[in-house]
C-alpha cells in the first residue's frame, strides 16, 4: 500500500505527535508499505490525517487538502484521522469544533484514548467507524535494559519529562516536590529531576534540570532514577509516562484524561494532598511495582501493528466504503481551479 501520514517529521524532541508519526513510518517502510508526506501522488490508498491545523510545523497536509484531492485527484483512497488533542488539555475552547470539522473527511476515525472517544462523542463528532489504539513509544529508545530498581538504601530519585509547557502540565506538583525535598525528612530521602522544556520564568530550587533530550540519550536519562511522576491533566494519552514505564519505571499518576488507561496497574495514583503517602507507599513494596512493570504493554511497534491492521481491515471493503460518501457535485471552473493548484503544488514536491 502507498500510505500518506499528514506530519512534517522532525529530528529531535519535538513531542508525542512527532514521535508517533516516526514510529509508524518505520514500522510501515519494514513491513513493505511506501510512505508519503504528501497529497501529490495519484495512486495513494491510505491517508491518515494527523494535524489539520496548518498553523503547526508538523502539519504536512489539512482536511481541506484531503478533500480537494478525493474531488480532483483521487477518489479511491480511503481517510483515516487520528486524534490525539482536545481543548481540555489546554484549556483551550477552539480545537474540539476544529477537528470535528476536520473530521468530516474521514472514513475513519482512531482516537488515543477511550476518555478521549467518548468526549468527542459527547461534542457530537460522527459515531461511523470510531476505534481507539493506545500510543506507544520506540523500545529501541525505551526498554529497562541497564535499568537499575531503587535498592531500598540510597536516595529514591523520581523523575519527570515534558516538551510541552502548558498549565495543565503538573507544574505545580512539580514545584511541590521541589519544596519537599528541601526539608526534613524528605531531603535526606528523595531527589527530583526535571527533563524537558520549563515554562516562562518559571523555576526550581532544589532539583535537577535537564534540557530536552530524545531517542537514546532521554532513555538513558529516565533510567537513571528509580520512579516516575506525572503531574498532567487531561492528557489524551501522553507519550511521557509511557516512555518512562518502558523503561522500567513505576509512574505516579492523577486519574485524569486517558492517562489512568495507560497507568492502571502500573503505578499509583495520587493527589497532590497525598502525594507524601503515596510515595511511601511505593517504598515500602517496590519490589511489587517493579515486578508489574514487566507486564506493560504498550509499544510503538504494537500499536503500529495495529494501525496497519485497521488499514487493511478497510481496504477489503474499500468500495463499500467510498460507495457510502456523500457526493460532491464542483463546478467545472472550481474543479479546473483545483487541478491547476494541486499542479503547482506538485512543482514543489
Amino acid at each position: 500500500m502507498k500510505i500518506a501520514i499528514g506530519t512534517n517529521i522532525k529530528d529531535g524532541p519535538w513531542g508525542g505527535g512527532n514521535a508517533f508519526a516516526r514510529n509508524l513510518s518505520s514500522f510501515l517502510i519494514e513491513s513493505g508499505h511506501e510512505v508519503v508526506y504528501s497529497l501529490v501522488d495519484k495512486d495513494i490508498d491510505i491517508i491518515l490525517l494527523t494535524e489539520p491545523r496548518k498553523i503547526s510545523e508538523t502539519s504536512s497536509f489539512n482536511h481541506k487538502d484531503i478533500d480537494e484531492y478525493l474531488s480532483v485527484i483521487n477518489n479511491n483512497s480511503i481517510v483515516f484521522h487520528r486524534i490525539n488533542e482536545c481543548d481540555q488539555r489546554k484549556g483551550t475552547n477552539y480545537i474540539n469544533e476544529y477537528l470535528i470539522k476536520s473530521n468530516s473527511v474521514a472514513d475513519v476515525t482512531i482516537f488515543v484514548s477511550r476518555w478521549l472517544e467518548n468526549l468527542y462523542i459527547e461534542d457530537g463528532i460522527s459515531k461511523k467507524n470510531l476505534h481507539t489504539i493506545m500510543a506507544g513509544a520506540n523500545k529501541t529508545f525505551f526498554n529497562p535494559k541497564n535499568f537499575n530498581s531503587w535498592n531500598e538504601k540510597d536516595k529514591l530519585k523520581i523523575v519527570t519529562h515534558h516538551w510541552g509547557t502548558n498549565k495543565n502540565k503538573g507544574y505545580e506538583v512539580y514545584k511541590y516536590i521541589d519544596q519537599l525535598i528541601s526539608v526534613e525528612p524528605w531531603k535526606d530521602i528523595i531527589e527530583f529531576t526535571y527533563i524537558g522544556n520549563l515554562p516562562k520564568n518559571y523555576k526550581f530550587d532544589n532539583s535537577n534540570v535537564v534540557e530536552p533530550l530524545y531517542g537514546v540519550e532521554l532513555g538513558n536519562e529516565l533510567k537513571k532514577n528509580h520512579l516516575y511522576i506525572t503531574g498532567s491533566l487531561f492528557e489524551p494519552s501522553g507519550n511521557h509516562h509511557i516512555e518512562a514505564a518502558q523503561c522500567g519505571l513505576p509512574i505516579l499518576y492523577i486519574q485524569s484524561g486517558g492517562t489512568s488507561e495507560y497507568c492502571e496497574n502500573f503505578g499509583i495514583p495520587y493527589q497532590i494532598e497525598n502525594l507524601e503517602e503515596k510515595i511511601k507507599l511505593f517504598m515500602k513494596n517496590s519490589s511489587q511495582y517493579y515486578e508489574n512493570m514487566k507486564n506493560y504493554p504498550n509499544d510503538s511497534k504494537v500499536m503500529s501493528k495495529e494501525f496497519l491492521d485497521l488499514f487493511n481491515l478497510y481496504m477489503a471493503s474499500k468500495k463499500e466504503i467510498i460507495n457510502k460518501r456523500s457526493s460532491k457535485n464542483i463546478n467545472i471552473v472550481k474543479k479546473l481551479y483545483l487541478i491547476l493548484k494541486l499542479k503547482f503544488r506538485s512543482l514543489f514536491k
